[in-house]
């Protein structure tokens, strides 16, 4: 594959770039859950990203994507937060809050998944109309898990939570990271990746009760 195309195969929209949160992305929401995060475009050291605002909330913004990791391919992002969450944990559902967060969907394996497992996503996917993604992996500003670690989601472990930063020392500045999705998937799955479904940004905090602004730039993926 050429380079270019490389590079239009793996394009995620840039906030710096969109005149609307239409423009490339999408709400992100999920059911039972009446309390949103309030998302809008501002101007952080002239340059556009999001500002994402929850309180007691909880939704994100995704890219819909179609795009073969293949043996590397590295997501940059850069992002900034004004506190962390005193209730906040990553191993309990009552925690399981994070100020920001960027989350990455891969495609349902079938030949994989448990006859349970097909049966369950059938009928989820008949009540809400969507086909629904496979595992996935959330790259977390933590509240206390120390940068570094990874941990099952308490509602599911086909979501493996990567404390990417963490606590309060670097709140209210902005932290640049880069990871290897590929790696980090087979390390927390112990296979390759199948196709990347899309990535989202969300900050959520409808477990904890609590409120937290966070600043999106740019995500990039990079082959």
């Amino acid at each position: 594959m050429a380079a270019g195309a490389a590079v239009a195969d793996t394009a995620i929209t840039p906030f710096s770039n969109i005149n609307n949160l239409n423009d490339g992305w999408e709400p992100l929401e999920f059911p039972n859950i009446d309390r949103h995060t309030r998302y809008r475009l501002v101007e952080e050291e002239g340059i556009q990203v999001i500002e994402a605002r929850t309180d007691n909330s909880a939704s994100g913004l995704i890219a819909r994507l179609d795009v073969d990791p293949g043996e590397s391919l590295i997501l940059r992002w850069r992002w900034k937060v004004s506190n962390t969450f005193e209730k906040g944990n990553a191993r309990n559902k009552s925690g399981d809050d994070y100020p920001a967060r960027i989350y990455v969907a891969f495609e349902f394996e079938a030949d994989k998944a448990s006859w349970f497992e097909r049966a369950k996503r059938k009928t989820v996917e008949a009540v809400f109309g969507e086909e629904l993604p496979g595992n996935a992996i959330n790259y977390i500003w933590a509240n206390r898990l120390a940068a570094g670690d990874t941990v099952a989601n308490p509602y599911s472990d086909e979501t493996m939570m990567i404390a990417v930063t963490s606590g309060d020392d670097q709140a209210g500045e902005w932290v640049t990271v880069e990871r290897d999705i590929v790696a980090d998937y087979r390390a927390a799955f112990g296979d390759s990746p199948p196709r990347i479904r899309g990535v989202a940004i969300m900050s959520d905090s409808d477990n904890t009760g609590e409120s937290a602004t966070a600043w999106y730039g740019d995500l990039e993926l990079r082959p």
